[in-house]
């Protein structure tokens, strides 16, 4: 069985994601004094007591809002509750008990779940001991003062929560999950794609565009292995990135890269690719991730004879610096070639982490080097002792040289090309450090 999930749930705007950060011990949600900030379900692991569990900040819940971003949060917290074993509901005791908290505590007693009820912003225990009792009314237990934002209070409400766990559970291994970011400037069907994977209205989908500002986590399970997948705020140009929020969530997603294994970096296919793309594209490369390059909306695109292969050339024509990243045309909305994805994860998640021989390696150099010679520079020869692996994700390796400065550029990326043609190395970028002789440090 998977690890225990607590849902956080409550109105907008009483300090879900104050609480959340504090208990997952990071700045993973954006904190905002503005309401509906969170706008997906945010997942995150903690601990507690030894005991692992999964922890989901959700949207504020307007019960009666006719807004389409609220309505859709309302749903998005649904979700939330349905997968949760343990639910906190997470009040204002400023505010005082309000008809939406009302009707909250209405719709958690009908889940049948495990609630755990807290009143917070009591910054001042003895100002706001008499307001905590109006919170008896809503039918759901004791209410449990706390201050998300003083500390206060939170290590007695996550003794209840570890006293309402489900008993006997056995903890999954994350480990073999693959993480994959889910990359691209807005409204390109990053929300739409993983929507398709899960099978589920998992995160928001509307032609709004950066309607996801957070990066949301997504487990997924299915023959071809287990799956996080991390589906990431649309990164705009700076010149557009005016709220302080967007400037979160362009962070946000650059964080999503840092902690993938692989990045799908999607292309809206009627657009073909943009600058905003290349400069996505680019931070995914630059952290030496896996990549894979989504074309979406390809069954709106119109098409003859030849249009695939002349579209695969257009594209490597513009980002050249990923001529060993696979292209995939998809379609998000209709689920075609989707399914083929997982296959290619797989693939280049091998070759982002695949190891060497030392042997090996340096036969391969040594043959590049008989039919390339190494370049010279006034007289002198690039001379090239051997090579050994450094590290995985992606493949780095280390050559010992008589001189770095004669180990031009261009030789580099023929010896590179060298390896990858001998070790495949498909979706990863190859990393070399040159040392001189003598720097024996790796």
């Amino acid at each position: 069985m998977p690890k225990p999930i607590v849902a956080i749930i409550g109105k907008p705007n009483v300090g879900k994601s104050t609480f959340f950060n504090y208990i997952v011990g990071s700045r993973i949600s954006i904190v905002e004094d503005v309401a509906g900030v969170t706008r997906d379900r945010i997942y995150a692991e903690s601990n507690w007591r030894g005991k692992n569990f999964t922890v989901i900040d959700t949207a504020g819940i307007e019960p009666n809002s006719d807004d389409v971003i609220l309505s859709q949060m309302k749903r998005q917290a649904a979700i939330a509750i349905d997968v949760a074993d343990v639910i906190i509901f997470l009040t204002d005791v400023r505010q005082g008990v309000t008809a939406t908290d009302k009707e909250i505590a209405l719709m958690l007693q009908k889940s049948k779940k495990p609630i755990v009820l807290v009143c917070n912003k009591v910054d001042d225990y003895q100002k706001y001991k008499n307001d905590i009792y109006e919170f008896y009314n809503l039918g759901l237990g004791d209410p449990m003062p706390i201050s998300a934002t003083n500390a206060q209070g939170i290590g007695d409400v996550l003794d209840a929560i570890y006293e309402k766990f489900p008993k006997d559970n056995v903890e999954e291994d994350d480990d073999e999950r693959i993480k994959v970011a889910v990359i691209g400037k807005p409204n390109v069907g990053k929300s739409s794609l993983i929507n398709k994977i899960l099978g589920e209205d998992r995160n928001i989908v509307s032609n709004i565009a950066g309607t996801t500002r957070d990066a949301v986590d997504s487990y997924y399970k299915c023959e071809q292995g287990k799956y996080t997948f991390i589906d990431t705020a649309g990164i705009r140009r700076k010149s557009k990135v005016t709220e302080s929020i967007e400037k979160y969530s362009v962070m946000r997603s650059l964080l999503a890269i840092e902690r993938a294994d692989v990045c799908l970096m999607l292309i809206d296919a009627l657009e073909g690719v943009t600058d905003q793309d290349a400069k996505i594209a680019g931070e995914a490369h630059e952290a030496g991730k896996g990549i894979i390059i989504v074309v979406n909306k390809w069954d709106e695109y119109q098409k003859d004879t030849g249009t695939l292969e002349k579209y695969k050339k257009e594209v490597y024509a513009k980002l050249s610096y990923l001529s060993y990243a696979p292209i995939i045309f998809i379609s998000a909305k209709t689920g075609q070639r989707v399914n083929k994805l997982f296959e290619m994860i797989n693939y280049v998640a091998e070759q982002n982490s695949k190891r060497v021989t030392t042997a090996m390696l340096n036969q391969v150099i040594n043959e590049a080097i008989a039919i390339v010679q190494p370049p010279t520079d006034k007289g002198k020869r690039l001379k090239i002792f051997y090579g050994t692996q450094a590290s995985t994700k992606p493949p780095t390796f280390v050559i010992f040289v008589n001189k770095k400065e004669l180990f031009h550029f261009s030789y580099e990326r023929y010896i590179i090309n060298q390896i990858r043609k001998e070790f495949d190395l498909t979706g990863t970028p190859v990393r070399i450090i040159v040392r001189e002789k003598g720097e024996e440090k790796i």
